[in-house]
């Protein structure tokens, strides 16, 4: 026991405190060790890289959209050497990068789909609208033939 706590009791709060789901004085209360001692092995966690206390990987699958997009680009400048550096530090394997490709490729055609049946659904729409009010144009057109010619064979009942 070097720091005057067992290793465990140091591992689980700098742990807890790296997830950032509770306050560090929670932790430090929870833990019954004082909130300088948490923050300094945090501190210490930190730097010294151990990866049991300091990392706080974020597994890929828990990766937003976004984050996962910038990591495509970023990862697209690298050379093969330099992914593969790039990748362990980022705690991701090569094949994430291929799924979340695949993944973004495959979510802008359904984007697309959708947006071309609304537009197909409106111009089925505006072409019915026309039809009837071609039709009805056909019909007020007859009738006013109609109502020119029976004006002119009985003569125009309205101006006697």
């Amino acid at each position: 026991m070097p720091y005057g706590h067992p290793i465990q009791i140091r591992e689980n709060a700098v742990k807890k405190a790296l997830t950032g789901h509770d306050s560090k004085r929670q932790i430090a209360q929870e833990m019954g060790v004082g909130l300088s001692t948490l923050q300094r092995w945090v501190r210490i966690a930190k730097i010294s890289g151990e990866p049991s206390m300091a990392k706080k990987e974020k597994r890929p699958k828990d990766w937003t959209r976004e984050e996962r997009l910038n990591a495509l680009l970023e990862a697209a400048k690298l050379s093969e050497e330099e992914l593969g550096a790039w990748c362990r530090k980022k705690g991701l394997h090569t094949h994430h990068l291929d799924q979340w490709r695949k993944e973004l490729s495959q979510e802008q055609p359904r984007e697309q789909d959708t947006e071309f049946k609304q537009l197909k659904k409106e111009l089925k729409d505006l072409k019915k609208e026309l039809s009837r009010k071609d039709k009805a144009l056909a019909e007020t057109s007859a009738l006013l033939v109609l109502k020119k010619k029976a004006d002119a064979i009985w003569g125009d009942k309205e101006g006697d």
